[in-house]
């Protein structure tokens, strides 16, 4: 696997670390109340966001900030405030984007360990590294720490923005957290209630398929649409679970009201990977950039009013749009072990070293396209810029720096 590996890079991040966990009052003086949560703050002309000390959950984002239409693409969930008792320590803050070791329920316990779900860096509480500027003032990046417990190791969170430019790039840096797990990224996008307004696309897949388990259970008041283990080339036509029902359209987002779905769609291999969502009704397209070597797979989480217990009380209205790998969201027993996709040569989980640093490089942005942008068609990358294509030949360029994925440096 071309995973790639930190060294000085990870050194620094734990000295500056020590130095600022050692003085609370520094990494207080940065916290803010956003949408309930404390968090912390980056900006500048173009983005501001909030990242949760609870969780590294990173939303609100707003985008193009120095126009007069900016926009804020990621979900907050609707209890934010309110006082529950909470079964999993994820639901608290949910929102936005955030990072899963190990990725999903982590309901079996592996050789003693037993993982909350998405694991302690989704839920458990992160502190401040630091916060730097560097090339004269145009890269800003916030980096925070956590010591993972149930599996001894350090995660090290940087968020980064440049100046002119409307991209989160986002490296996450384990260390001795060692031995085979599932992990990614769990991007949460808002959903208006119009159905249709949202056209999904993504790089070349090798197949998709439904989670091969039942997702919502309708004893705990959740429901589903989609035929469970179905397997598809086409996300425009996917089996429904009624007998006769027309096949689904996934890229046309939001439908099937009152119902929660989960679908993994699997990369081809290559030098990188891409999925989009473009708000046509508003003028802008939602992206993320992947190294498919690391995250193979992105999970559909397709939530539609579908689920009915606490906290979600039927309110609940997003799609997780969420790179990893792993075995959807069954987390580290059914990841590690033969399954489904590994007999068909798909990694459902990532070696992770005690000696040596392992750095997980993401991004995601929006890019504003013009009147009859419907869908991406598809992507083509230059020095430095990415140009996104529709279905009808629009062609809209804009700085991102997808060179980021392989040497994780701006």
């Amino acid at each position: 696997m071309k995973t790639a590996w930190l060294h000085g890079a990870a050194t620094s991040l734990a000295l500056a670390s020590s130095i600022l966990m050692n003085n609370p009052a520094h990494a207080a003086e940065r916290l803010r109340t956003v949408a309930s949560q404390p968090s912390w703050v980056l900006e500048n002309s173009n983005i501001e966001l909030a990242l949760t000390r609870l969780g590294g959950h990173m939303a609100p984002v707003t985008f193009l900030r120095d126009t007069p239409h900016p926009v804020r693409p990621y979900h907050v969930s609707p209890w934010q405030g309110e006082k529950h008792d909470y079964p999993v320590p994820v639901l608290v803050p949910l929102r936005g984007d955030f990072f899963c070791l190990p990725f999903g329920g982590n309901d079996v316990a592996v050789n003693g360990e037993k993982h909350p779900p998405h694991g302690e860096t989704a839920g458990s509480e992160w502190r401040l590294a630091s916060r730097t500027r560097g090339k004269e003032g145009r890269v800003a990046t916030l980096a925070t720490v956590m010591e993972t417990k149930v599996r001894r190791g350090r995660v090290t969170k940087e968020l980064s923005i440049v100046e002119g430019e409307n991209v989160v790039y986002s490296r996450h840096v384990i260390e001795g957290f060692a031995g085979a797990t599932p992990l990614g990224h769990h991007a949460t996008l808002a959903m208006p209630e119009k159905e249709g307004v949202f056209r999904v696309s993504t790089s070349p897949l090798r197949f998709g398929m439904v989670a091969p388990g039942l997702f919502s259970d309708p004893a705990k008041a959740e429901y589903q649409a989609l035929q469970v283990g179905a397997r598809f080339t086409d996300i425009h036509r996917v089996p429904m679970a009624w007998k006769g029902a027309a096949d689904a359209d996934l890229a046309s987002l939001p439908a099937r009201k009152g119902h929660a779905d989960l679908v993994l769609l699997l990369n081809e291999p290559g030098e990188r990977a891409w999925v989009t969502a473009t708000r046509r009704d508003e003028g802008w397209v939602w992206f993320a950039l992947k190294d498919p070597a690391i995250l193979n797979g992105t999970l559909l989480w397709i939530e539609n009013h579908g689920r009915h217990g606490l906290p979600w009380f039927g309110r609940n209205h997003c799609v997780g749009i969420e790179d990893i790998t792993g075995h959807w969201a069954d987390g580290l027993a059914a990841s590690i072990a033969p399954n489904v996709l590994t007999r068909e040569g798909v990694r459902t989980s990532v070696e992770l070293s005690a000696k040596r640093p392992t750095s997980v490089q993401y991004i995601q942005g929006v890019v504003r396209v013009p009147a009859g942008f419907e869908e991406v068609r598809t992507l083509e990358f230059g020095p430095g810029t990415v140009t996104f294509v529709s279905t009808a030949g629009h062609r809209v360029a804009a700085p991102v720096r997808h060179e980021f994925l392989k040497t994780g440096k701006l």
